[in-house]
């Protein structure tokens, strides 16, 4: 069993040699848009999982994800290569790729923010105006007339 710093490190080698890989290695057009944002390995060292991103070719484009995927998926033996060669571990993790949904979640995210403050400035601005149902100060303290009227 190899310990925990071990597997961030060789985590972080395999994300780099494979993110070096797709840019001058593997001829493929479809990863020419393909953004390597993490790797995780098993405790054991046999198991890497590869998180990517895709980007679209114009900011509002939608990302061929379904062509990054299959891409990945045919290159995985050469880029398993690479790894072996590159690490030098005595074992060669199989990369597992997966989509990351961080930057899907952020968006999401901030949508819920934008619209939790379009509802905070309603309520604000419907408070401004507003009074009080009964009294201002429902806890006010006894009259003191009604102790002078027992005199």
């Amino acid at each position: 069993m190899a310990d925990a710093p071990r597997a961030r490190k060789l985590a972080k080698r395999i994300s780099q040699i494979v993110a070096s890989a797709l840019e001058h290695e593997v001829k493929d057009p479809r990863l020419a848009r393909v953004t390597i944002t993490d790797a995780k390995v098993t405790a054991d060292l046999h198991d890497a999982t590869v998180y990517y991103t895709v980007l679209g070719d114009k900011l509002d484009a939608v990302p061929d994800h379904a062509g990054a995927k299959a891409a990945l998926d045919s290159a995985t033996g050469v880029l398993r290569t690479l790894v072996g060669q590159g690490t030098g571990v005595r074992f060669t993790p199989t990369l597992t790729f997966i989509a990351d949904t961080v930057p899907d979640d952020a968006r999401r995210i901030d949508d819920l923010l934008a619209r939790a403050r379009a509802a905070d400035a309603e309520v604000a601005a419907r408070a401004s105006g507003a009074t009080y149902a009964g009294e201002p100060d429902p806890y006010r303290a006894p009259r003191e007339d009604d102790e002078d009227d027992e005199d």
